[in-house]
């Protein structure tokens, strides 16, 4: 049989996102009871791009479901330079129950999944982020429930916009995004959405109009104009985002209760202001914690618990 993967949302059935939601949620509850699910099992992250949450979050999820979690750096492997990608997804296979990629490219990601015996999740490429997604929708899910309820993604149509625009018209939440011209998400991501979201009962809209966008939203969300490797375009794109800062005039359009939420890293003082991110309205320290009960959903389920 085939090792599951977690690749991206877009492989994820609608039904499976809510078995994850809801074992998360279960998790974050019961964090404390030393249920050790996972003892002995055994988590490696390779990653090609630095990281705080993604890498901090497994590491301690592993911990406190009873496993353990190495890591392992871009000097030191070097995915498709050093070692080919399909003898290191073998070499590893051997030694560890799952794997944990970040990488530049969507398609190494893939082509580690074709050649591992393990599963493989993805921790970032340039296509999706689907541990990013689950906790968003988690947050969103605790803090103001899912159906009837809008949320405002303004900024690039990148890989977070991807994942996120997935994974809650699965999930039955409705997401306006704002992008401007030309930086929209990609078609055919706009085009799984809408069919996810026409099982769900969820809408998903997507303009270039930021204010359009937040009007009367229960969730605004931002992320970085300039992700990382695309430091050159920053100049061009610092321009082309003028208008789309999530500030105190922009968030006013939304409805008075509107959480506010940030994958971080945040640049303060382009995509959002301080006085956003540190308000009232803020989530985005709730929303950084839940990438660790995402990911154990996603860990129970990659490495062997029945879901719930």
């Amino acid at each position: 049989m085939s090792a599951r993967h977690f690749l991206a949302i877009a492989d994820v059935p609608a039904d499976q996102i809510v078995r994850l939601l809801d074992r998360a949620v279960e998790l974050k509850r019961t964090r404390r009871s030393g249920l050790l699910p996972l003892r002995g099992r055994s988590l490696v992250q390779i990653f090609e791009k630095p990281s705080l949450r993604t890498r901090l979050s497994f590491d301690i999820a592993m911990s406190e479901l009873g496993g353990h979690s190495s890591y392992l750096s871009p000097a030191e492997v070097g995915l498709g330079r050093r070692e080919s990608v399909a003898d290191v997804a073998r070499v590893v296979a051997r030694m560890v129950d799952a794997v944990v990629l970040r990488t530049y490219a969507h398609e190494t990601i893939e082509e580690f999944a074709r050649h591992s015996a393990i599963p493989v999740v993805n921790g970032l490429s340039d296509l999706e982020h689907p541990c990013q997604a689950l906790a968003d929708v988690l947050t969103v899910l605790e803090r103001k429930g899912l159906k009837g309820v809008t949320a405002a993604y303004v900024g690039d149509g990148n890989n977070v916009a991807h994942s996120f625009m997935l994974c809650a018209a699965k999930a039955g939440l409705s997401v306006r995004v704002a992008s401007p011209a030309g930086y929209e998400p990609q078609q055919r991501f706009i085009e799984l959405a809408r069919e996810a979201a026409g099982s769900s009962g969820a809408r998903i809209e997507i303009g270039n109009d930021a204010v359009a966008a937040v009007d009367g939203a229960d969730v605004v969300y931002t992320y970085a104009w300039t992700s990382m490797g695309q430091e050159a375009e920053y100049e061009r794109r610092r321009r082309a985002f003028q208008g789309f800062q999530v500030n105190a005039s922009l968030l006013a359009r939304a409805k008075p209760d509107a959480i506010v939420m940030h994958d971080l890293p945040a640049h303060r003082g382009e995509e959002v202001t301080d006085e956003v991110i540190d308000g009232d309205q803020s989530a985005v320290f709730e929303q950084a914690e839940n990438r660790l009960h995402a990911q154990k959903a996603v860990l129970c389920w990659l490495l062997g618990e029945k879901p719930t």
